[in-house]
């Protein structure tokens, strides 16, 4: 994959490069600030620098690298990094091309000792003795669970075989996932924000109620002794590098601000509440004394916290003010796949612009759902099982949907689900319009799957805002400049792309070469399109040109809006290019391609790949698109 110097348009936007001004500029005023950081951090009171140990590299699967790296980060604090060098995606939406790492972290004070979080079950026998050459297992008093997605509690139950006096600290959420996750008994208390764990010494973990970054459990813990907050998969970046910190902040900004895009801001409004209990809780990430950020993934936040974290808030306000339209998720914690596929469904929404509200039938106040479910113009429903208090909550949800609202309905494959069909003819005779047929899952969700639920998301958005869009376009341009735009022509080409059981294809014709050498070429790609997400840098894909003869049946075809999930490829020849994507036999030319960098451009991606190999099948030039106007395809 592309070095991060390739990276750097990939998620740009218009205020990234004001971040990274604001971030130089910084670094040239405030030495005395940074001084006073890398005090509170890298060298602790009567300590020289701290030194980073890093292991031998482990083989995983025969041709993963893992590896740890330890460090103190501030008085009594060490974190240690699981870092995985190779893993290439994160779902079906994430592609990653530097890897990303695990980050846990040992207090130790004067007379308790604190785990935050723990690291993925891959990492096992590596991380154990890692973790035993900073502290001795059986000491430790508390494992704070930020949040039990397995990637940061995979490995609790082998640390309480070690631990077994060590009570488990959470969310009541949390607490309740790792009971199901752990499968034996274990010490817990389940902590609501404004709780304090004292460890001694002056080190004290507050806690801060973060739910829906990106997890329903998440929370935050804040010691006041070394101005560390533990943010767990906020303020990360899927980004392995051997440097702890965020040193260099133009290398770090594109992971980070791609991270932002597929996890956090899906959940923007949370964000925006998450921010403002930090400040009512004194723990202002935005304060100039405030020394970092020990996130989950990727490097720690250490010399640009103002900027990075800034970065959210703004990202987050954009988004909310962008957003045409509202929508509600209710979805049920811990029950089958319902936090992953609802966080499809939400990703799926923001593609088409529409603000995404998350709410837990589990665990939210009845008022509050109601309240959700008067505010938003489109419901999803992930159901939950037929008993227990998200099914008790159901029917109050159900009573006060009104006729205007369009809803989607989807099962959580939790093996009791509240059967679908039913609750989609009793909205049917409520005159509630169902965006997609209901979704049913019938087995553990494959990238299809995943695949089938963002593209729901996308549809019931596109329907929420269809009126705004073509309002948008119309007032884009002036009618003169639109025509001349349209004069514009370009190829016709049918983009097609795998990953695992996903598969994807679109009509492009905004495409161009870009480099000779290596050999490149640009795509426009529009945001809300399926494929996008089977186009991250890293994938690889196929380039089909359309052949100057007898091109209509294969592009009609492909100009046929799909509906989510179904097979693009029904009644077409093709065959897998070594990347699994297809190579459409009729087409008269094809180019197996790399993504090697994202650039943001409005409303589309422009992605630039590198050709790995291609071959011609027809001696036909490849067919041209010419429009009228340039406001639309």
């Amino acid at each position: 994959m592309s070095a991060s110097a390739s990276l750097a348009s990939r998620a740009v936007t218009a205020n990234a490069p004001a971040l990274v001004s604001r971030a130089r500029m910084t670094r040239r005023v405030a030495a005395a600030r940074a001084a006073t950081v890398r005090a509170a951090i890298a060298e602790p009171p009567g300590s020289s620098a701290s030194e980073v140990k890093n292991s031998e590299i482990q083989m995983f699967e025969g041709t993963k690298r893992l590896q740890t790296q330890v460090a103190e980060i501030g008085a009594d604090t060490t974190c240690i990094r699981s870092l995985d060098w190779d893993r290439d995606r994160f779902d079906i939406e994430f592609g990653l091309d530097l890897g990303t790492t695990y980050n846990s972290y040992v207090i130790k004070g004067a007379s308790k000792t604190a785990l935050v979080d723990a690291s993925h079950a891959k990492f096992e026998q590596l991380y154990i003795d890692t973790l035993k050459g900073v502290v001795d297992p059986a000491s430790i008093d508390y494992i704070v669970c930020s949040h039990t997605e397995p990637d940061h509690s995979g490995l609790i139950g082998p640390i309480l075989e070690l631990a077994p006096d060590a009570t488990v600290v959470g969310s009541k959420v949390c607490i309740q996932f790792l009971e199901n996750l752990v499968q034996k008994p274990f010490k817990s208390r389940a902590v609501k924000g404004g709780d304090v764990v004292d460890l001694g010494g002056g080190h004290e973990l507050r806690f801060i109620m973060a739910p829906n970054l990106h997890w329903p459990d998440t929370m935050f813990s804040f010691d006041p002794a070394t101005k560390l907050m533990y943010t767990c998969d906020a303020f990360g970046s899927h980004y392995c590098t051997e440097d702890m910190f965020d040193t260099n902040l133009e290398a770090v900004l594109p992971h980070y601000r791609f991270y932002y895009e597929c996890l956090m801001k899906p959940n923007a409004r949370s964000v925006l509440t998450a921010l403002r209990k930090c400040e009512s809780d004194g723990a202002n990430p935005l304060d100039n004394d405030f020394a970092g950020i020990c996130n989950g993934h990727g490097p720690l936040l250490k010399f640009n916290v103002e900027e990075l974290v800034g970065g959210y808030k703004k990202w987050s306000e954009d988004a909310l003010e962008k957003a045409k339209a509202a929508t509600t998720v209710f979805y049920t914690s811990d029950y089958g796949f319902s936090d992953r596929l609802s966080q499809s469904i939400a990703r799926g929404l923001t593609k088409a612009d529409v603000e995404v509200t998350m709410m837990d039938m589990n665990t939210e106040d009845t008022q509050e759902l109601i309240e959700a479910v008067s505010k938003a113009a489109g419901i999803v429903l992930v159901v939950p099982p037929a008993t227990g208090p998200a099914h008790d909550n159901l029917a109050a949800i159900i009573g006060n949907i009104k006729s205007k609202q369009k809803i989607l309905i989807a099962e959580s494959y939790g093996g009791n689900d509240e059967p679908v069909g039913p609750l989609a003819s009793q909205f049917a005779g409520m005159g509630v319009e169902e965006v997609v047929p209901a979704l049913k899952v019938k087995e553990n969700p494959t990238e299809a799957t995943y695949q089938l639920f963002e593209e729901s998301g996308t549809d019931l958005g596109q329907v929420l805002t269809k009126k705004e869009t073509l309002k948008a376009m119309k007032n884009a341009m002036s009618p003169d400049v639109a025509k001349a735009l349209g004069r514009v022509s370009g190829g016709l080409y049918v983009v097609t792309a795998a990953q695992g059981t996903a598969k994807s294809a679109m009509i492009a014709s905004w495409i161009a070469q870009a480099s000779f050498e290596p050999l490149g070429f640009t795509v426009a790609i529009a945001k809300d399109r399926a494929i996008e997400s089977l186009m991250q840098v890293g994938d690889k894909f196929v380039l089909n040109c359309l052949p100057e003869q007898g091109f209509e049946p294969l592009m009609k075809h492909f100009l046929i809006r799909f509906p989510p999930g179904a097979d693009r490829f029904e009644g077409v020849e093709w065959a897998p290019a070594s990347c699994g994507a297809p190579i459409l036999k009729e087409a008269a030319a094809y180019m197996e391609c790399t993504v090697t960098s994202r650039m943001e451009a409005a409303d589309h991606w422009i992605v630039y790949s590198e050709v790995r190999e291609g071959k011609v099948f027809k001696d036909e030039k490849t067919a041209t698109h010419h429009r009228k106007v340039a406001s639309y395809y």
